[in-house]
């Protein structure tokens, strides 16, 4: 597994997707934050990096899926899928080796945001003003909607050799796990079934862990989803080896 992790994160860092996904990321995320007026730090007249929360599961939708997007189809296209399964390693170690080298650039594109957490804290006028526990919920369910976006984005890229398919596979199966059941939770003729329709999705365990009180039903809800895309990647990994 580390062995294909370490040439996936030598791959990443000697092309250009790592960079500008963290550029790209950080760039949106400032202008949020500290430049449109609607989401101004400056203007709203409290400390907390609210918008940062609101705006990266949306943001990462694009970024994740276009950093997964070349997980397998590149190896499809280029003709080295069949060393690749030739080696000596298990499917699974091939699939988790790329699932990290992918949340690990995830991580690094999260890590800069900190610098938004310390300059609200200079910035407060009262001393213990921002919500210590809620932003550290927010980075931790952050952290596994990134990991849940990675999974899904995996999967996309083992099911086609184009990778813009996989980018728009991708995007649509994150944008459905992670707004969707909210929106089929309101329907009318789901009442009574409209909590557990929201329960199964993303942003329901989401805005739980950004309230800064951990759940262990929201920690295993993530879980449980990156297992799921692990063993439908790992199911149709195997499939095509043949």
């Amino acid at each position: 597994m580390w062995t294909i992790y370490k040439k996936e994160i030598r791959s990443f860092l000697s092309s250009l997707i790592a960079y500008i996904t963290i550029i790209v990321f950080l760039i949106a995320t400032s202008l949020f934050l500290w430049i449109f007026r609607d989401t101004n730090i400056l203007d709203a007249g409290y400390a907390d990096i609210d918008p940062l929360f609101e705006l990266a599961p949306i943001i990462f939708i694009f970024l994740i899926s276009a950093i997964t997007m070349r997980s397998f189809s590149e190896e499809k296209k280029t003709g080295t899928f069949e060393t690749l399964t030739t080696r000596p390693i298990s499917d699974l170690s091939i699939i988790l080796g790329k699932y990290f080298a992918g949340l690990t650039l995830v991580v690094f594109s999260i890590l800069p945001t900190l610098i938004y957490y310390y300059t609200v804290i200079e910035l407060s006028a009262e001393v213990n003003s921002v919500d210590t526990g809620a932003t550290n919920g927010s980075y931790l369910g952050l952290l596994m909607l990134g990991a849940a976006y990675v999974a899904i984005g995996i999967f996309s890229s083992v099911i086609t050799e184009n990778q813009i398919v996989s980018f728009i596979i991708s995007m649509f199966l994150c944008f459905f796990f992670y707004s969707v059941f909210d929106y089929l939770s309101s329907f009318e003729f789901l009442k009574g079934t409209n909590f557990f329709v929201e329960w199964l999705g993303i942003n329901y365990h989401y805005r739980s862990i950004s309230k800064g009180v951990i759940d262990t039903r929201d920690v295993i809800y993530f879980i449980s989803l990156v297992s799921l895309f692990i063993w439908l990647t790992k199911i149709i990994f195997g499939s095509r080896k043949w």
